[in-house]
């Protein structure tokens, strides 16, 4: 039995190139957005660049009030930039502080 051989490519494919399709599969999955808090939830895990844990952020949306994830938004928004290797660890951390802060009030 002879196997054939596979052609390997001449060329590695350029970044822009796979820029392009990456902006092209990101622009597709917006038309799936229905609801006010997927966006939010977008927006909240591409600001934080967390983008795998998107559902999560997605669920703080719709399950928290906004004024506190837009608390703990902010405090990471004010950081110094380029001082914060984690932000999506900082937000996390200030929402944890916001919610347990409210409770004992």
């Amino acid at each position: 039995m002879a196997f054939k051989k596979r052609k390997k490519s001449s060329a590695p494919t350029a970044i822009a190139d796979q820029m392009a399709i990456f902006k092209q599969n990101l622009a597709q999955r917006q038309k799936y957005v229905k609801n006010e808090f997927q966006a939010y939830g977008l927006e909240l895990a591409k600001e934080l660049k967390d983008w795998k844990n998107r559902s999560l952020y997605i669920r703080l949306a719709k399950n928290m009030p906004r004024k506190i994830l837009d608390q703990a938004r902010y405090f990471v928004k004010d950081q110094i930039p380029g001082t914060i290797e984690t932000p999506y660890k900082l937000f996390m951390w200030k929402l944890k502080q916001i919610r347990q802060s409210k409770l004992l009030k």
